[in-house]
């Protein structure tokens, strides 16, 4: 039973991987002959940001709030007051944002994907693609891929913005904090390497969870519930892959990246 699940674990990643290998391939081919499917991708790209800016923006603003408050009282305890931007921007850039991005990126977005494959699917219509000699990668992941991942970059900008002037303002409004320090000690720490890693890393969370979604919505088996249970897989393997990634990419960047000491 537990051999028969790893065994089945691999498998699912090797045909991801080699869909992710293809996805690369019909990129390069299709655009280089001028026969890229532009139009679907920016049809894609609309439906991601009408299905995941509006949740970004309400869980940005909170989450820039209560990182403030935690680390704004931590601060005050240990009169480190000085720090708190620094300890607030940061925190946002380089992990909140990310994180952010990951979760809406899995459960709204890779859920969509999934569902519309899904559906795809069922009512044969990837089967009559393939009839008629239409790669149904070439179709429809690759323009999902890079609609996913443009967005994704996008959205963590976004998120990054929005979560750092609200601990800003809320700093100043509510802790009792002054503008001049906030800003002196977050220009003194931060980097443009912390942004640029948090671009990284939400473009690769787009690409897993979009290259996932897809994966699962093209072989859902069993009619409407074989979708919902397509969705369900591929939202709980992309959070748990997008946290895994992370913690590696973040690790990496310490050791490689050298920190600003202020």
């Amino acid at each position: 039973m537990v051999l028969g699940r790893i065994h089945e674990s691999f498998v699912t990643a090797g045909r991801i991987l080699v869909m992710g290998a293809a996805v690369l391939k019909f990129l390069f081919t299709d655009v280089l002959r001028g026969r890229f499917h532009w139009k679907e991708t920016v049809a894609q790209a609309w439906f991601v940001v009408s299905v995941a800016v509006v949740p970004t923006l309400l869980v940005a603003i909170p989450f820039g709030v209560i990182v403030s408050i935690q680390i704004g009282s931590l601060a005050q305890q240990l009169g480190a007051t000085s720090f708190v931007g620094a300890a607030n921007g940061l925190g946002v850039i380089r992990q909140g944002a990310p994180i952010v991005v990951a979760l809406l990126m899995a459960g709204a977005v890779g859920s969509a994907i999934c569902s519309d494959l899904g559906a795809r699917t069922i009512r044969e219509e990837i089967d009559a693609l393939e009839a008629l000699g239409i790669s149904p990668v070439q179709r429809l992941v690759v323009p999902r891929v890079l609609a996913a991942t443009s967005v994704a970059v996008l959205l963590c900008g976004i998120v990054a913005f929005v979560g750092v002037i609200t601990g800003f303002i809320f700093n100043v409004t509510a802790q009792g904090g002054t503008p001049g320090s906030y800003i002196s000690s977050f220009a003194a720490f931060a980097q443009p390497a912390d942004l640029v890693l948090a671009e990284l890393k939400s473009a690769l969370f787009g690409i897993l969870v979009s290259l996932i979604a897809c994966y699962k919505g093209l072989t859902a088996q069993g009619g409407p519930k074989g979708v919902a249970d397509a969705v369900n897989a591929s939202v709980v393997l992309s959070v748990v892959l997008l946290f895994a990634v992370n913690v590696v990419i973040t690790e990496l960047f310490a050791v490689f990246v050298p920190q600003r000491l202020g």
